[in-house]
């Protein structure tokens, strides 16, 4: 493995992560509701899972997956329950106000873990991106760098968008148009909730 390999990675990692989904729009929320301490903290957790990911396809999970489809089904009808459970309470909490709507510090952590650990796709996106970039016959300890680069990436994005979205400016304005935001997020997630649901 060389260099360009983790610079091509990073770069393909970039892309998918500025791609609107349940992640970024469950990171941004946080970040705008809670604050910068929030909008990390669910970074983090969101990181700490999609670098699983990534640990799971090296490891040959997807292989695993594609061996016993009922597990990646399992897998998929829990995480699209979730998402559904994300949308309907953003849905009900829309006019709560916005400390209350939000999770700090280990609730926001949570909520990170579990948005990514509802997406279980991310592990054969993860395993088609690894194929192309990465030789074959990586050592443990290449792995484990691809893994530790991946979360660091995660960490950096989510914490800039959390420092730009919890300035004072973006926050009033989060706080002036938060049921029609809040509600609109809940139709984005809910719709995706329901499309792993339905998509073979």
């Amino acid at each position: 493995m060389e260099p360009a390999h983790l610079i091509a990675f990073n770069l393909t990692l970039l892309a998918a992560m500025a791609v609107p989904g349940p992640a970024l729009l469950y990171a941004l929320r946080m970040a705008v509701a809670g604050g910068f301490a929030a909008g990390a903290a669910t970074g983090a957790g969101l990181g700490l899972i999609a670098a699983g990911w990534t640990g799971a396809a090296l490891l040959g999970l997807d292989a695993a997956l594609a061996l016993f489809p009922w597990a990646y089904a399992i897998l998929k009808a829990a995480g699209a329950l979730y998402l559904i459970f994300i949308a309907w309470g953003l849905w009900r909490d829309a006019r709560a106000p916005a400390a209350d709507s939000a999770h700090p510090g280990r609730r926001a952590f949570l909520g990170g873990v579990l948005v990514n650990l509802a997406n279980p796709k991310s592990v054969l996106f993860a395993a088609s991106v690894l194929v192309v970039i990465f030789p074959p016959g990586l050592t443990l300890a290449q792995k484990g760098l691809v893994v530790a680069n991946h979360f660091v990436v995660e960490l950096v994005v989510y914490a800039a968008f959390a420092a730009a979205l919890a300035t004072p400016a973006a926050r009033a304005g989060y706080l002036w148009a938060k049921p029609a935001i809040d509600r609109a997020a809940a139709l984005l997630l809910g719709a995706l909730g329901l499309r792993l649901i339905l998509d073979r």
